[in-house]
């Protein structure tokens, strides 16, 4: 990173450090029913039916209430229950620096893979791009579960990751013989290989990001690009970091590349509705799009959309023509 660039991230970071002080009564005030944006407590998520100790703030697409997608009842738009401000303008400014990067990696991956430039960055034109602010406790003695996050692979497209000085991420290289299927909902990566050798400590400097690639780029590639397991090992200071995802549009139809005869197509929405479903079955959010029949509404997408993607047709399509 640049220094401005790095001097937004540490703004970021410093930003989130405030707003956990809060009391929790406050950060619990910062959660919606229209959007899985907003505050997750720690202990709120799991991997691998095992409690994440990582106190979250999510923030997804800023979607108005005047906007046509809420109107219609699309599932998890809507706005963003930010904590003030300050903090709005912060993530969304850090957000849109790494828009940018994220398109400049698709296009050189585009060119590594002998592709047309552009071929990944149409899929995420108005891109369902959020992030993860993440704060960890302190781990308080030896004897204490160090498990900070477990074992998983990421549901979306490419992840670039910023974290402090204090570190605590854990990348596995992925194994050729290991091709789970996270977005079957049958097959899981969450805990695979957790508490197996073979995992390396990605030691934290200064103004550099981690990338890697998620489960939609294993599913483009027909896995020439596996999705790359990772988890986070709580340390002995507390730790901040912020996970960002470059993804699809939320209407878009991926499709695996040079493989004509596999005709099986993910939508993205649907499927990343259905994984945040899955990680917080309590949340407010789930219970809305449940007893709204919002996945009705999900059903229509992605049925029209499938259909326009196998006509031809382009990758999204218009709210009239989706709902």
């Amino acid at each position: 990173m640049e220094d401005e660039e790095l001097e937004l991230a540490t703004k970021a970071m410093e930003a989130h450090k405030e707003f956990v002080k809060q009391p929790l009564e406050e950060k619990k005030e910062c959660v919606s029913k229209l959007t899985y944006s907003g505050y997750i407590a720690s202990g709120e998520e799991s991997t691998a039916d095992k409690k994440d100790l990582a106190e979250i703030f999510t923030v997804c697409k800023d979607v108005p209430l005047d906007d046509d997608r809420v109107k219609m009842n699309w599932p998890c738009h809507g706005p963003t229950p930010w904590p003030n401000e300050c903090y709005k303008e912060l993530m969304t400014a850090y957000m849109d620096q790494l828009a940018v990067y994220g398109d400049k990696l698709l296009k050189l991956i585009a060119l590594g893979l002998e592709l047309p430039m552009n071929t990944f960055v149409k899929l995420v034109e108005d891109g369902w791009h959020h992030m993860r602010v993440l704060h960890f406790r302190e781990r308080l003695d030896r004897q204490d579960d160090a498990r900070g996050i477990g074992a998983h692979t990421d549901y979306g497209m490419l992840v670039i990751a910023a974290q402090d000085e204090v570190g605590g991420l854990f990348i596995r290289p992925p194994l050729p013989e290991w091709r789970s299927k996270n977005w079957c909902h049958t097959e899981s990566a969450a805990g695979v290989y957790e508490n197996d050798d073979g995992w390396f400590f990605v030691p934290p400097k200064e103004g550099t990001l981690t990338c890697f690639p998620g489960d939609m780029f294993q599913f483009l590639t027909s896995g020439f690009f596996l999705a790359t397991p990772h988890k986070v090992r709580l340390n002995y200071r507390e730790r901040f970091a912020l996970a960002y995802f470059h993804e699809p549009n939320f209407n878009s139809v991926i499709r695996p590349l040079r493989d004509p005869q596999n005709d099986e197509c993910i939508h993205y929405g649907t499927h990343f509705t259905n994984m945040f479903m899955r990680c917080y079955p309590d949340r407010v959010t789930t219970k809305c799009i449940e007893e709204e029949n919002r996945l009705d509404i999900l059903d229509k997408l992605r049925n029209n959309a499938i259909r326009a993607a196998k006509k031809g047709m382009k990758n999204t399509i218009s709210c009239d023509e989706g709902a």
